[in-house]
């Protein structure tokens, strides 16, 4: 996957919707991308996170396990697929923090991975732009804890 490929991915994904061109174009600059087969994981639950990643190809399973006592298992909160972000959302904090949950491939998926500390840096330096970036993890986070507690009803 080129630079021009990033850049659309980037331009289609749910985190970055609303930003220019030249905007999209600085953030690629900070990636790189990964490929991850079935059933494996880009995340761990209680890992700590670092990376923001974003669905080129594929579908991943957003999982938390549970440990109710006599109830034990793995909840899925979302299925996400292309365009979708995903990570440790802290790294835009400038905090480490333990992965609520793990992210596991439905089916061979490839991402572009982005250094949550490097993307904070360029937030900090642009105010607009990192406004624009947070207000769209807002409503990402609305979204998934409404995935999370519908998930949480079925247990």
């Amino acid at each position: 996957m080129g630079p021009s490929e990033i850049v659309d991915v980037l331009e289609n994904c749910e985190l970055f919707r609303g930003l220019n061109r030249d905007e999209i174009k600085k953030i690629a600059s900070l990636c790189h991308v990964e490929m991850y087969e079935g059933g494996e994981n880009i995340l761990n639950q209680g890992d700590f996170g670092e990376k923001l990643y974003i669905i080129a190809e594929g579908h991943v399973f957003l999982e938390r396990s549970t440990d109710l006592g006599t109830r034990k298992g793995n909840v899925v909160i979302s299925l996400l697929g292309r365009g979708r972000a995903l990570g440790c959302w802290a790294a835009l904090l400038g905090e480490a923090h333990t992965l609520l949950s793990s992210a596991k491939c439905r089916r061979p998926t490839k991402v572009v991975v982005i250094e949550g500390l490097a993307l904070r840096e360029m937030m900090l330096g642009n105010f607009e732009f990192g406004f624009k970036v947070l207000e769209r993890l807002c409503f990402i986070l609305r979204d998934r804890i409404q995935g999370a507690y519908g998930a949480m009803e079925n247990i």
